[in-house]
């Protein structure tokens, strides 16, 4: 089973965070500190540690992921300037809650290669 986290106390609702999109298998907030004008969480409401962690059977919820992560863009209205969606993976990919999450990243100009 996967450790606690903060992300999975969000989900539940019992820490309170700005939530822009929450249904039963993803919930959407803002970040605590934005790297960028907009940045907005995504994660599965099941706890998945990692992205090492995804079985095939999360197929579809990996899908869902990207498809809310495409839907708020668009709703946010960053969608035809671009955006940055980043997953990291583990300590050295940057990962600092072990809770799989999507960083959804626009407003400005992002540059690359990423550091």
């Amino acid at each position: 089973m996967a450790e606690e986290t903060i992300f999975a106390r969000i989900v539940r609702g019992e820490v309170p965070a700005r939530i822009v999109y929450q249904d039963d298998e993803v919930t959407a907030f803002h970040d605590i500190a934005p790297v960028a004008p907009t940045h907005i969480l995504i994660v599965p409401n099941k706890p998945i540690p990692t992205l090492n962690d995804v079985t095939p059977e999360d197929g579809a919820l990996l899908a869902k992921l990207l498809l809310t992560a495409q839907r708020l863009a668009r709703e946010l209205g960053v969608a035809e300037s671009g955006y940055r969606l980043v997953i990291n993976c583990n300590r050295d990919g940057g990962q600092s809650v072990y809770h799989l999450h999507v960083h959804l990243l626009a407003g400005r100009k992002m540059t690359w290669p990423p550091g």
